[in-house]
């Protein structure tokens, strides 16, 4: 009996964790031409850990966007997130590298090309920039500075 309540309060734990970080992540208004998307910011080490894991749902313009320190090759996956993802990977002056689709629950890694190091990677429902017409050379904007 013991054994399952230390599950359960883990569990509780672990979930109050994931909703901590996500009320802890600002958001801000992005554009994509004509389009406004509202993303969470996922700036530190374990907001970008954590990502969109758990999940269950997202508004329809809605997404995450990750921002690292130094601008490189970078790859997501989709470990715990139910979610079915495209992910943009966006340089420092915010022009679309590449869009990869991605799986919910699995452990490919979907990366950025390697030839532009890429600073942002913008999370949305999987077909969401495909539906809007936005194509790799196309622009983010009011991307934040990276720190």
């Amino acid at each position: 009996m013991k054994n399952p309540l230390r599950r359960l309060c883990l569990s509780i734990a672990l979930l109050s964790c994931a909703s901590l970080v996500q009320a802890q992540t600002k958001s801000l208004q992005l554009s994509a031409g004509m389009h406004l998307i509202q993303a969470e910011v996922a700036a530190t080490e374990e907001q970008r850990e954590q990502g969109l894991m758990y999940r269950e749902k997202m508004p329809a313009n809605a997404g995450m966007l990750f921002v690292f320190g130094n601008p490189s090759t970078q790859c997501m996956w989709m470990k715990n997130t139910p979610l079915p993802l495209s992910v943009a990977f966006i340089d420092a002056s915010g022009k679309i590298v590449n869009i990869e689709d991605m799986q919910p629950h699995t452990l490919d890694s979907h990366c950025s090309t390697k030839t532009v190091p890429v600073r942002y990677a913008l999370e949305m429902h999987l077909g969401w920039f495909k539906q809007k017409n936005i194509k790799p050379g196309m622009s983010i904007g009011n991307l934040p500075a990276a720190h």
